[in-house]
């Protein structure tokens, strides 16, 4: 069963790349934002990646979260992927996401084979996040950075692909109503950017597996 899931997995993504223009996502923005997302505008967002890591594990696939040190000074304390800006040595949106699960959870780049790529994803801290989406083979050991993870969470990839697991919500931010998804798993809420990107990757999976 977990093989013929990595294969329809690898399938559902086959036809992604990381080569402009890509598709873009909107999850996190109010609606109708999109008339007011010039030009300029988009330029202006700041490049960064994340990794959406896909782990074999003997029990089932499985895909990596981290919770935010509760010292930092920005999301702490919320749920995310390995992740962050783009750096100047990347010579790659793969090797910005790679280079930080590195840093943030001790991932080796070398047992991560990247498989596809989520829709580009738009923050209101004006960064523009590219998903990367990588599967984990050898169940190599990880271990959080301290100053940046407070834990690490493995979410089944099973509920991630399944739609009716996410639930539509709304806050409010300067005056507009913005939507956003949450998915709950066990004590941990997962909201905001970082639900928006596996809501991305459960719609891949259904259009392409219904």
């Amino acid at each position: 069963m977990s093989e013929a899931l990595e294969q329809k997995l690898r399938a559902a993504l086959a036809d992604t790349s990381d080569v402009a223009p890509r598709p873009m996502s909107a999850f996190e923005l109010p609606f109708k934002m999109e008339k007011i997302l010039t030009p300029a505008l988009m330029r202006s967002l700041r490049p960064a990646a994340v990794l959406v890591p896909v782990i074999q594990r003997p029990s089932g696939y499985t895909v990596l979260l981290t919770r935010r040190a509760d010292h930092l000074r920005s999301h702490k304390g919320q749920i995310s992927f390995p992740g962050g800006r783009r750096d100047e040595e990347d010579v790659s949106v793969a090797a910005n996401a790679l280079r930080e699960a590195q840093e943030e959870v001790a991932l080796p780049p070398e047992s991560v084979e990247v498989i596809g790529y989520l829709d580009d994803y738009p923050t209101i801290t004006r960064y523009m996040v590219t998903p990367v989406v990588g599967i984990v083979s050898g169940e190599p050991p990880l271990f959080p950075h301290e100053a940046e993870v407070a834990e690490l969470i493995e979410v089944p990839l099973e509920m991630v692909l399944a739609p009716d697991s996410y639930e539509r919500k709304f806050f409010m931010q300067s005056g507009l109503k913005v939507p956003f998804f949450e998915l709950n798993f066990g004590s941990h809420r997962i909201w905001g950017a970082t639900a928006g990107m596996l809501w991305n990757l459960s719609q891949k999976w259904t259009a392409f597996n219904g």
